[in-house]
């Protein structure tokens, strides 16, 4: 089970923030939601191709990010 240390003084309101934080990075809330009802095939795979659409567009951006400029002294 995950959890938190809470620090001397710190405010119960911001350990629960650093908690969810930490569950929503592991990606452990989504499936929760995800768990809460049933999902036909169908949605799933409509959410699995949103999902991939999503990653695909990230490594499109990162992997045509533009090249350093060449340098002067090279002539």
């Amino acid at each position: 089970m995950r959890g938190v240390t809470m620090k001397k003084g710190e405010p119960v309101d911001r350990a629960l923030k650093r908690l969810k934080t930490k569950l929503d990075s592991e990606g452990i809330l989504e499936e929760m939601r995800r768990r809460r009802a049933f999902e036909t095939p169908t949605e799933r795979k409509q959410r699995k191709l949103r999902s991939a659409s999503k990653r695909n567009k990230i490594r499109w951006r990162f992997s045509n990010a533009p090249a350093a400029a060449p340098s002067d002294s090279a002539e």
